[in-house]
Parts: structure tokens; sequence; C-alpha cells
């Protein structure tokens, strides 16, 4: 049972004096306090959840592709979960429906399409004949996805929003989906030797990908671009970034991650965070 504020300008809004009983599809977030009681909100907002929703199908069925042996199917739809994942907070923020389950359902959308779906991408792809050491190598990367969003989960607010402290998860997923699909798309180049070599080379990165994202590198997170005037010649350098990786979108994307992996390096190197004095008088 609920009792409803007859003082209340909105329907969506509740009261709430008492705990909800029997069978009911619903969501229910508390707003805020007041002397009366707890003011819930009802319901979610559907479109940046749908968009959302869209990335855990794509996730889904990369996993399944990837069981299947269909690589290049796993591949795209690895992306495609990227390119919805990077949609649904910016038209959150767009359309003013930020919501905390809207929050929850995203990181548990990304642990799904960049926790699970790139270790079974590489894992049925590359390392299974290996045992227990390419499942070690695969499992890794999935718990440190889990590590990398539970301390996003709790660092919401805290950190610094120009960066991400470790390497984000759908970026994580797309380097190991372009290694992979370099091997995918050069089968000449990589069927000149023995396999192992190429086998173990993405184990090897599939691990560090999941090392660094529970590392503490910082890598710039691009929020705060979109409404910022930049010089024109940022806008010349990106098509001249995208005409180079359309000529081998796999090569290309490829060294694009790669690049945005050093340089995050680069620049925790170059710019070290320093540490708060436990002196309470120093300046």
């Amino acid at each position: 049972m609920t009792q409803r504020d007859p003082q209340s300008p909105a329907h969506s809004e509740e009261v709430v004096t008492e705990v909800h009983d029997g069978l009911m599809f619903e969501v229910i977030e508390e707003e805020n306090s007041t002397q009366q009681g707890r003011i819930r909100r009802r319901g979610i907002y559907l479109i940046p959840n749908a968009i959302t929703t869209m990335a855990l199908l794509s996730g889904f069925y990369a996993i399944v592709s990837s069981s299947q042996g269909r690589f290049e199917h796993a591949i795209y739809a690895i992306f495609l979960a990227a390119l919805f994942d990077g949609m649904d907070g910016r038209v959150a923020r767009l359309t003013g429906a930020q919501s905390p389950f809207g929050e929850q359902y995203d990181s548990l959308s990304d642990m799904l399409s960049f926790g699970v779906a790139p270790a079974l991408l590489v894992y049925y792809f590359a390392v299974q004949n290996y045992g227990r050491l390419g499942l070690a190598c695969a499992f890794l990367y999935t718990a440190c996805a889990a590590f990398r969003l539970a301390r996003f989960n709790v660092q919401i607010g805290v950190v610094d929003k120009r960066f991400f402290i470790g390497l984000a998860s759908p970026l994580a997923a797309i380097l190991v989906a372009s290694g992979c699909w370099v091997i995918l798309d050069n089968p000449i180049l990589f069927s000149w030797a023995d396999r192992a070599w190429w086998h173990i080379g993405m184990g090897v990165l599939t691990a560090l990908a999941g090392l660094l994202m529970v590392s503490n590198i910082r890598y710039y997170s691009f929020k705060q671009m979109g409404g910022k005037r930049v010089p024109f010649i940022q806008l010349l350098a990106l098509v001249i970034i995208l005409l180079l990786v359309a000529q081998d979108w796999a090569i290309g994307l490829l060294c694009v991650a790669l690049v945005y992996v050093i340089s995050g390096i680069i620049y925790s190197v170059t710019h070290p965070v320093k540490a708060p004095s436990l002196n309470p008088h120093a300046k």
C-alpha cells in the first residue's frame, strides 16, 4: 500500500509511507526526503534505456556468435554495442533523463557487452586450445572489467570527469575486438607461420587490456568536448584520421586504440597526481 500526497503537483511523484506488497512490475526511485515522508518517482526514462537495451542485445548477440564460430559477426556486434553505449549517456544528459536506474542498467549492460563478450570472443577464437591457461586469460579480462565497473560506480561524482581512471571497458573491448578483426581480415599475413604465435599474442593482449582497466592510468574521457569550441585544425585532423582509418578499418581501429592506450600511459607518467599532504596545516 502507498498513500498519495493530495498536494503533490506531479502525478508521477508520491509520498511513500508503507511498503508495496503484491506482484508489480514497476521501478520506484527515491528523489529526496521531506517532513511528510520519502518522495519517490515512478517509472523510467524510455529513450536512453531503450538505447542501453540495444547495447545489451548487441553484446548478447556477440556472445552467441562467438560460441557458433561466427567471429566477424561477434566483432561487429561489440562495435555496435560500443556505439550504443556512447549514445545512451549523451542522450540522457541532453534530454535531462538521467536517473540512478539508468546508471545501474548501463553498468550491467557494459559488463555483458564489454566484460563477457570480448573475453568469450578471444577464448573461442584464439585461446581455447590452451586449456586452463587460455581460460585464465579470458577470465582475467572479465574479472578486471567487473572490478573496473564497480570502482567506476562508487567513484561517480568524486573523480575528475575529464579523465577515466583506468581504461574504460568499451575501449578495452574495442582494442581486443579490433585485434581479432585484423587477424580475420588478413588471413594470408597470419597463415605463413605457426598460428600459435598470434594465438598467444591475442591472449597476452586480452590480459593486458584487463589489467589496464583496473590500473590508475588516466585516460582522457572526451566528455567535455561536446559544447566546447576547439581550433579548426582539430576538425581537419579528425577528418584526416577518419580517411586513414577508412583505408583499412580493422588495422585503422587497432592503431587508434593502441595510440589511445599509449597516450594515457604517457600522460600519467608526465603528469603524476600528487598525494594529499597528511599535514593539516600544509597549503
